[in-house]
């Protein structure tokens, strides 16, 4: 079957020399500057033709891997009513994040940013018996999210490309099943993309549920920070990573005692000033949970992680206390607070990390203005009303699974899959006849892919100092032909491209005549694809020069041979 042959002297394609202004990211810059993407507002981008082929290049693998696991696709609307994500609770829930919009009569509306409630009333609709299920359905679309701070270029934009798939089954068990076959779809996707991917435990945030993994790629762009053990290969989110609770006896402690610590407000100034490690202190970060003053206590060398205690007390609002929080609060003294004589439970509510367990012993804040105390012991002189995992993790911290030092790396979230179970059936209570003719609550399964994310974990991942180099999957053509010069060697190489193109390979040919050959091999290089072939100065002698783009490797050889070679794979 004859492939399409593109020429550049008739192709939309403008490339730049030097990297937008704007830029942070290695694939923000090479996409621009290949002509791939191009800004149209802050987080909102056109995919100009090179782009859309590699985008469409991903969506063809995806949608592949998902027909085979039986996946049934549809298009649900991107402009939707606001009552589903009333009765779910995430038209309050996102925030920010929605964009909301009325219409002409009033009504209220946003556009999507995922379709749990939507693909749930599908469903409810559709299959009503058990005989109906398990049915996997899914979409590739266009989804809306009004990020703060849209940036690296498409990676965290404001509308992005994105598969969302949903499972419903009957059982726990057909659930589990469901999730595995995703699971597998997922690693074929990622293999087949030319990925380098990691499976890492997760929490579920917003989309409820209970098991959850993502699917990482790694890149110095990434958004996500991710522990790995080179140990025993553990790999998770630091969100996911936990810290089992050991208490020890509250018994044999010294009693408390009160220490002037006069200009020592911070950890570091108090640490200083007592001569002993941080770690011996205990650091009590004041928040506001749904505007109620919380403390947080973490050992003083640990910093709190912010995204994972909101993750933790999803979906209550978390915020930092300000100055104001302290005025006409007498019982709240501004770098000396601790939980101690009644303040926790009383003054505010008390979370703490699994390493404030009972029996153990601090230096903390003694309530009073430039004072401190020491040997206050939790489960003593205070208590915890909840345990949360919430410092930042650090390298070195010891693995869950084996103890051994844990390495922190960067990552781009490509995939994540839950096992969400009935949170959305309930809510739009969705049961079907089960075989005993009696209602069945069904279970669900969601499960996501970042499509446009993906080409830019791609760039990311497949680019040197000259530019891109995409896996063949996923390229724009298979073979660059570039025309280095003469007539002669245009017109050679607009008949080698077309012999390509009619023998199934995908085929970028260079016949522009008012670009220098040195400009020719440069947006070669920077575009990416896999095999370039040059017809130059060889060509009247019928030999032309093959070059790997990833590689570098080059080799002349005749006509009759590369094409041989090509049209072979």
């Amino acid at each position: 079957m004859a492939a399409r042959v593109q020429r550049l002297s008739r192709s939309m394609l403008k490339t730049l020399r030097d990297d937008p202004a704007d830029a942070e990211t290695l694939s923000h810059k090479l996409l621009v500057r290949a002509g791939f993407v191009r800004r149209t507002a802050a987080g909102i981008w056109t995919w100009l033709p090179l782009g859309k082929q590699v985008l469409e290049n991903v969506t063809r693998v995806v949608r592949e891997e998902m027909d085979a696991i039986g996946g049934q696709e549809v298009l649900l609307p991107a402009l939707l009513p606001k009552e589903p994500y009333e009765v779910s609770g995430r038209y309050e829930e996102y925030g920010d994040l929605l964009f909301r919009l009325k219409d002409r009569k009033g009504g209220d509306y946003l556009l999507g940013p995922t379709h749990e409630e939507i693909f749930t009333q599908v469903v409810k609709d559709q299959c009503t018996s058990y005989k109906d299920l398990p049915v996997t359905v899914y979409q590739i679309q266009t989804k809306y999210r009004d990020e703060a701070r849209p940036r690296s270029g498409i990676l965290r934009g404001r509308e992005f490309t994105m598969k969302d798939s949903y499972s419903f089954d009957v059982s726990d068990e057909g659930l589990a099943e469901s999730y595995a076959a995703h699971r597998v779809a997922y690693r074929r996707i990622f293999e087949r993309l030319g990925l380098d991917y990691r499976i890492v435990s997760a929490v579920s945030g917003a989309m409820g549920g209970s098991a959850s993994e993502e699917f990482l790629a790694p890149a110095a762009a990434g958004e996500d920070t991710f522990v790995q053990c080179p140990q025993c290969g553990y790999a998770a989110n630091t969100e996911a990573v936990s810290v089992t609770l050991q208490p020890a006896s509250t018994e044999g402690h010294d009693p408390v005692e009160k220490l002037d610590t006069p200009d020592t407000p911070t950890i570091e100034a108090l640490a200083a000033h007592l001569g002993v490690p941080a770690s011996a202190t205990l650091k009590n970060l004041l928040v506001k949970v749904d505007g109620e003053i919380t403390a947080v206590g973490v050992p003083g060398d640990r910093e709190v992680d912010l995204g994972k205690l909101g993750e933790q007390l999803a979906p209550a609002t978390v915020e930092l206390v300000t100055a104001e929080d302290f005025e006409g609060r007498r019982d709240l003294v501004r770098g000396y607070v601790g939980p101690q004589g009644g303040m926790a439970g009383k003054a505010f509510r008390y979370l703490a990390d699994p390493r404030v367990a009972p029996g153990t012993s601090w230096i903390t804040g003694a309530n009073e203005e430039g004072r401190h105390a020491r040997n206050v012991v939790c489960g003593r002189d205070f208590e915890v009303d909840q345990y949360l995992d919430v410092v930042v993790v650090e390298p070195g911290d010891p693995c869950p699974e084996c103890g051994a030092g844990i390495e922190l790396d960067r990552a781009i979230e490509i995939g994540h899959i839950f096992q969400l179970g009935r949170k959305y059936a309930d809510a739009f209570e969705l049961d079907v006849l089960g075989k005993d003719g009696k209602p069945v609550r069904v279970t669900m399964g969601s499960y996501g892919i970042g499509v446009s994310r993906a080409v830019a974990a791609l760039a990311e991942q497949h680019a040197d100092e000259h530019g891109l180099y995409w896996p063949r999957e996923v390229a724009p053509a298979d073979v660059h032909v570039v025309a280095a010069g003469k007539a002669q060697q245009t017109e050679a190489a607009l008949e080698i491209a077309d012999r390509l193109g009619a023998a199934g390979v995908r085929v970028l040919v260079d016949d522009r005549t008012s670009v220098s050959p040195g400009v020719k091999f440069t947006d070669a290089e920077l575009i990416g694809v896999p095999t370039i072939l040059i017809a130059g100065r060889g060509i009247k002698d019928g030999r032309v020069e093959l070059k790997d783009r990833r590689t570098g490797e080059r080799e002349e050889l005749p006509v009759e041979e590369a094409l041989a070679r090509l049209t072979q794979g």
